[in-house]
C-alpha cells in the first residue's frame, strides 16, 4: 500500500515502465515518423521511368525525389538498431549497407573495363563522406547544440587508419611517376594488388578490435544525448533497413545512369561528375542519416556513419575492387593521378586535425565544407 509520502505521479528521474512496441505499432510509428514519407510515391514512379526509358531529366528528378524519403527511413532504421545495441554498431550497419551497393556497382563497372570511372567514384565517396557529410553534421549539429562531444579514442583510431590509407595510395602513385612504360605499369599493378590484400587484412583486424577485443574503446561517450526509447521492434527495424537499402540501390542506379545525360545538358566534365556529383547522389542515404542524428546530438553515430563509411571505402571497398580487377584481368590499381592523391592527403589531414580532440562545433563544420568547396571548384574547372 502506498504511504502518504509517496508521490501521486512518478518523478522524471524515477524508472517508468514503457510498453514494448509491437509489429503493428512499429509500422504505425514508422509511417508517422516524418512528412517526407509522402514522397514515397516517387519510388515506383522513378523505377517505372527508368524501366520505360524516359528522358534523363525525368528519370533524374523522379529518382532524386524517391531517394529522399528512403534515406530518411534508412536513418530511422539505423537509429532504432543503435538504441538496442550502441551507436558504434548502428553507424557500422549504416555504412556497410550504404557501401555494399556501391561495391557491387563498382565491381560490375570493373568487369566492363570502366577503371577510371570506378577510381573516381571511390575517391569521390571518401571525400564526400569526410568533408561534405561530416561538415554538414558538425555545422547543423553545432548550431543547435553549440559544442558536441564524441569518443576521442575512436576518432584517433580512425585517424591512424587513414594515415595507413594515405601510405597505401602514395606508394603506387610515386612508383607510377618514377617508373614509366610497360615495366612501370606492371610494377604498379603488382604493388597495388598485394597492398590491397594487406589493407583487407587490416580492415578485418580493425573490426575484430572494434567489436570483439576492445569494444569499450568505442563505447558511446556522449552523456548529453537525449535518452530515447525504441519505437519499433528489432525485426521491423532490420526489415526496414534491408528494404530501404534495396530500394535506394534500385532508384540510385537509375539516378546515376541519368547523370550522364544531365551532365551533357549542363556541360559538366566527366571528372567533376565522377568525383563530386556521383558520390553525392550515391551516398544520399548516408548524408541524410548523419545530419539527422547530428541534430539529435548523437555524435558517435555521426562519426560511425561518415568517418566509418570513408574508412570502409578506403580499407575494404577500394582493395576489394583491386582484387576484383585482378580476377577479371582488369588493370585496376591504387595509383591515382597526382592531383587526386594530394587532394586525398590534404582532406585526411584536415579531417584528422578536427576530430582527434573528440569535440566539434559549427565552425569546424564550416571549415570542412570550405575544404570540400575548394576541391569541387578545382574539379569543376578541369576538362
Amino acid at each position: 500500500m502506498a504511504s502518504e509520502t509517496d508521490p501521486l505521479l512518478p518523478s522524471h528521474n524515477g524508472s517508468i515502465q514503457h510498453s514494448s512496441p509491437t509489429t503493428l505499432s512499429s509500422i504505425k510509428a514508422i509511417a508517422a515518423s516524418t512528412y517526407l514519407n509522402y514522397l514515397l510515391v516517387f519510388v515506383p514512379l522513378g523505377l517505372i521511368a527508368g524501366l520505360t526509358g524516359q528522358s534523363a531529366q525525368i528519370v533524374f528528378t523522379l529518382n532524386f525525389l524517391a531517394i529522399i524519403p528512403l534515406a530518411k527511413l534508412l536513418g530511422l532504421a539505423t537509429e532504432e538498431i543503435a538504441l538496442r545495441t550502441n551507436q558504434t554498431i548502428g553507424g557500422l550497419l549504416n555504412a556497410t549497407f550504404g557501401n555494399l551497393v556501391e561495391a557491387i556497382v563498382a565491381i560490375l563497372a570493373l568487369k566492363n573495363g570502366l577503371i577510371q570511372v570506378v577510381q573516381s567514384s571511390l575517391l569521390g565517396s571518401i571525400l564526400s563522406n569526410l568533408l561534405l557529410v561530416l561538415g554538414f553534421s558538425f555545422l547543423l549539429g553545432g548550431l543547435q547544440h553549440k559544442t558536441q562531444k564524441f569518443n576521442a579514442t575512436a576518432a584517433q583510431t580512425a585517424a591512424s587508419l587513414f594515415c595507413l590509407t594515405i601510405l597505401a595510395l602514395f606508394i603506387p602513385a610515386v612508383l607510377q611517376w618514377q617508373v614509366s612504360g610497360e615495366e612501370g605499369e606492371a610494377l604498379v599493378l603488382v604493388v597495388s594488388r598485394y597492398t590491397a590484400l594487406i589493407l583487407l587484412v587490416v580492415y578485418i583486424l580493425y573490426l575484430v578490435f572494434q567489436l570483439k577485443t576492445h569494444p569499450d574503446f568505442f563505447a558511446d561517450d556522449n552523456e548529453s544525448a537525449e535518452a530515447e526509447e525504441p519505437s519499433a521492434t528489432l525485426p521491423v527495424a532490420v526489415s526496414l533497413l534491408v528494404l530501404s537499402t534495396l530500394f535506394v540501390s534500385a532508384n540510385a542506379e537509375y539516378l546515376v545512369d541519368s547523370i550522364e545525360g544531365i551532365s551533357e545538358a549542363w556541360g559538366l566534365s566527366e571528372t567533376f561528375v565522377g568525383l563530386i556529383l556521383l558520390p553525392i547522389v550515391g551516398n544520399a542515404a548516408e548524408h541524410v542519416s548523419a545530419v539527422s542524428v547530428a541534430m539529435k546530438n548523437k555524435m558517435d553515430l555521426v562519426i560511425g556513419i561518415s568517418v566509418g563509411s570513408s574508412m570502409q571505402i578506403a580499407l575494404f571497398v577500394t582493395p576489394l575492387c583491386v582484387i576484383a580487377g585482378w580476377i577479371f584481368t582488369q588493370p585496376m590499381s591504387l595509383a591515382f593521378t597526382p592531383l587526386e592523391t594530394v587532394v586525398v592527403f590534404v582532406s585526411v589531414f584536415v579531417t584528422n586535425s578536427l576530430i582527434t580532440d573528440g569535440e566539434s562545433n559549427w565552425l569546424e563544420g564550416a571549415l570542412l565544407l570550405a575544404a570540400y568547396g575548394v576541391v569541387a571548384v578545382v574539379f569543376w574547372n578541369m576538362k
